[in-house]
């Protein structure tokens, strides 16, 4: 349990000091960096559900997205602010390195497995990103013909 305190501790510091260095104004810093929090929290508890680090990626991104785009509405900013700011502790850093040094040590099998695995979890966030914006976009698209 102390474990998964301290992750959500830095994924909130992670996120927040990218909000720091992107300007993101005083009043949406905490918004903005809880996402990350958010976004970390789902992924550690779809791993109390599935251990397909692609799943959990993939939940984890279309949460942190359905949480900025209904931030972005209320706070009345843009989405990608809060996208940004959240998806940090997502990056798969720690796979792409694992990569980058069975590369360097011409261990080719591995390497390519890991690299299989780095773009797999760069997908799924990516279309777990997608997904959501696409709905949203739809829903104001529809909502803004409703009115006319």
């Amino acid at each position: 349990m102390g474990d998964m305190i301290l992750q959500l501790a830095t994924a909130f510091l992670g996120s927040l000091g990218f909000a720091l260095l992107f300007h993101v104004k005083k009043e949406r810093l905490l918004l903005a960096s809880l996402g990350g929090l958010l976004a970390w929290g789902v992924y550690l508890l779809m791993g109390r559900a599935t251990d397909q680090d692609v799943v959990r990626y993939f939940i984890a991104s279309v949460a942190l997205t359905v949480y900025a785009e209904t931030l972005a509405r209320l706070v009345k900013c843009p989405a990608t602010l809060f996208i940004v700011t959240a998806s940090i502790p997502l990056i798969p850093g720690g796979s792409l390195y694992q990569t980058m040094q069975y590369f360097m040590k011409n261990d080719l099998a591995s390497f390519s497995g890991q690299a299989l695995t780095t773009v797999l979890l760069a997908v799924a966030i990516a279309v777990g990103m997608l997904v959501p914006t696409a709905i949203f976009q739809l829903g104001r698209r529809v909502q803004r013909d409703w009115e006319r």
